[in-house]
């Protein structure tokens, strides 16, 4: 029995080299945007499922085999522009701690400079990766990266009612060769109106972080809802067990239009030894940053710590999803 010819042209991911006797870069502009535009539907599914295992198995010990695939996956996105909040600390709204000697440092339990204080909580380490997605994802060394997030409590230092001589949960890392910024701290509280999550800014460079105009990116990383839960089982997070089963990641003002798809963070560890927090970050300086400020999802101007010019809170947090 004869068989038909077989076809011998040259694929590349099952698709005909339209040029087979030239180079793969050679291929032409109309193959190269096929390639990316392939790849692209590769992530997003593999970024949905990704988000999908993480919202149903939850960030507990076990999730580490997927950290590094969900990673990759999520640095081939720009993060989502988010509200910086009404505690930013970055001068945009009262207290600037960006402007205080010190603020550079890996471990942000304890305040500084002419503050002193540590924040008790389970521990927790948290790693941010950055790609530049102008420069094709490559990582973004240089970049400087502030983040702050609340106390097991729920407050903000700077701000709530009897932390305001703290400024602790702040701080600054310079991004290394690999795009990575790692800080040690403790694992932050649910209040009542919020998803878990940590605030952080991208500058680009050290010098820059004095103005907070200067941010190249304003976001927020989700956590996980098996490590928030058994987190918040230990002593001293007990009203965030109330507070957490009153929101959801879908009904989250800030993570809600796409279920936090983009910004779940993967998470290893345990309360024992503590557990560190993972996201990749992609940053895109060939657009224009719309996150940052400090209202635009809830907090009307003139409320206190709501809108630019609002007043800074003197009490917790309000119940509101604002921050």
């Amino acid at each position: 029995m004869q068989h038909p010819p077989q076809d011998r042209t040259p694929t590349y991911e099952g698709r005909s080299l339209p040029r087979p006797d030239e180079e793969l870069v050679d291929q032409g502009l109309g193959f190269d945007v096929g390639t990316l535009l392939s790849r692209r539907r590769l992530l997003v599914l593999g970024l949905g499922a990704a988000s999908v295992g993480l919202a149903a198995c939850g960030g507990g010990g076990s999730t580490s085999s997927s950290a590094s695939s969900s990673s990759a996956a999520s640095s081939a996105y720009e993060i989502p522009d988010e509200t910086a909040g009404p505690y930013p600390g970055d001068g945009s709204n009262g207290p600037d701690v960006l402007e205080q000697i010190g603020i550079v440092r890996s471990d942000i339990r304890s305040s500084f400079g002419e503050f002193s204080g540590t924040a008790e909580g389970v521990p927790m380490t948290l790693e941010l990766t950055i790609a530049d997605l102008a420069d094709g994802g490559v990582p973004f060394e240089g970049v400087a990266v502030y983040v702050w997030h609340c106390t097991r409590e729920g407050g903000y230092s700077l701000y709530s009612s009897g932390i305001e001589d703290q400024n602790y949960l702040r701080g600054v890392q310079v991004a290394d060769a690999d795009g990575l910024v790692r800080f040690t701290s403790v694992f932050p509280a649910c209040y009542d109106g919020r998803w878990p999550h940590v605030h952080f800014e991208v500058y680009p460079d050290q010098a820059a972080i004095t103005d907070s105009a200067n941010a190249i990116a304003t976001s927020q990383v989700a956590l996980p809802q098996d490590a928030c839960e058994a987190v918040y089982a230990t002593a001293g997070y007990e009203a965030s067990v109330a507070d957490l089963s009153r929101v959801s990641l879908s009904s989250d003002n800030v993570f809600g239009d796409d279920g936090g798809a983009g910004q779940l963070a993967t998470v290893t560890g345990d309360v024992t030894g503590g557990y560190t927090v993972r996201l990749a970050v992609g940053v895109d300086t060939g657009t224009t940053p719309t996150g940052g400020g400090l209202g635009g999802d809830g907090a009307p101007s003139g409320v206190p710590g709501g809108g630019p010019g609002g007043t800074p809170p003197t009490g917790a947090p309000p119940a509101r999803p604002s921050d």
